[in-house]
């Protein structure tokens, strides 16, 4: 009865009544955007931090939380974890929460390192996360790296792709020929990093092969024989410092080109015989200019004569005048010059004139 008549009366209003009403509405407002922040929060990482707990990832609902004020991708790390974790290679390699977030935070692709870690495990392959982390950061793709270093690739030599064509070279006995090859590599995973590329490689083993074609002494040698070819080149080390170990080389075409040696010695041959007429033409025009200066000496030579002959009368006169020739000498000395010069003619005059002289 006593309880019962208290109901029905008003509640006693204080002084301060309104700003306890206020302060518990404004308490319960924050407590229910409080209740809504943690319920929106829930229910964005209960899903992963679910899986986690399911696969044993190791991930708690505060680090998931954290994640995202890193500006870290949850969803990427969790996978990416449950991908180890459920692969076993966390028991084979110590990969960290930390080590996957700053592996992604420096720009790494996070599921691919892990796939290509898998790949590796499956395949007892020796590489550990650092490793894999390195290379991936150095813009190598590790995941196809690791399958080229299970499944190892063919690269043709020279590259189709790009220029085509054929290794040419010449053996010692001047016979041209034309090679393609097929270089077998795969994957060195602890020279990944800082090694040559696949062009490295196929300028090496064309070299190579020019080198092993160059160095046999007939062109049906290497006809009869090309893995003799492959094997002088597969023995030169010709994968070192590069990120991929040769496998296997094999000639997969080879023809005949031309005659180089021929045609060399064609080339010099002619060039020798330019060389010779040039010497010729030499010879010649040194002749010629001898004896232009002969017949000027000729010239000269006939200038004194008749300069000697002319000064013969002179000293005919002078002697005359001097008496020291007389007028029967000089008669004598004419009978004589005309009688040397009858004799000159007759001796100069073929037969039949002398028969018709007579």
């Amino acid at each position: 009865m006593v309880g019962q008549s208290f109901v029905g009366l008003p509640l006693a209003q204080g002084p301060g009544s309104d700003d306890v009403t206020t302060f518990m509405i404004a308490i319960s407002i924050i407590v229910f955007l409080l209740g809504l922040v943690l319920l929106v929060i829930f229910g964005r990482y209960f899903g992963l931090w679910i899986q986690c707990k399911m696969t044993r990832a190791q991930i708690g609902f505060f680090n998931l939380v954290m994640m995202s004020l890193r500006k870290v991708n949850p969803t990427i790390i969790v996978r990416s974890k449950i991908m180890a974790v459920q692969a076993g290679l966390t028991r084979a390699y110590p990969i960290s929460t930390r080590q996957l977030e700053a592996h992604l935070l420096a720009g790494g692709n996070v599921p691919n390192v892990i796939r290509a870690l898998i790949a590796a495990h499956r395949a007892s392959l020796d590489i550990d996360w650092q490793t894999a982390a390195a290379i991936d950061l150095a813009g190598r793709d590790i995941l196809d790296a690791v399958k080229t270093s299970v499944y190892p690739k063919v690269i043709d030599c020279p590259d189709q792709s790009k220029k085509g064509g054929t290794l040419d070279a010449m053996a010692a006995d001047g016979i041209q020929l034309r090679a393609r090859a097929r270089v077998t590599v795969r994957t060195n995973l602890k020279q990944l990093v800082g090694g040559a590329t696949e062009e490295t490689v196929i300028a090496r083993v064309g070299q190579g092969i020019v080198q092993a074609i160059g160095s046999t002494h007939s062109y049906k040698e290497v006809l009869e024989n090309p893995d003799k070819i492959s094997k002088l080149v597969l023995n030169q080390g010709l994968e070192a410092n590069t990120a991929f170990e040769i496998v296997s080389i094999d000639i997969a075409d080879i023809d005949v080109g031309e005659n180089i040696g021929a045609r060399l010695q064609a080339d010099q041959a002619e060039a020798d015989m330019r060389v010779a007429q040039a010497k010729a033409e030499e010879q010649r025009a040194s002749a010629s200019a001898r004896e232009q200066e002969m017949r000027a000496s000729v010239q000269e030579n006939r200038a004194k004569v008749v300069l000697a002959e002319a000064e013969v009368p002179k000293a005919m006169a002078e002697s005359f005048r001097k008496s020291t020739l007389g007028l029967l000498d000089y008669y004598e000395l004419k009978n004589v010059q005309a009688d040397t010069k009858m004799r000159e003619s007759i001796s100069t005059m073929s037969p039949g004139d002398a028969e018709v002289k007579r």
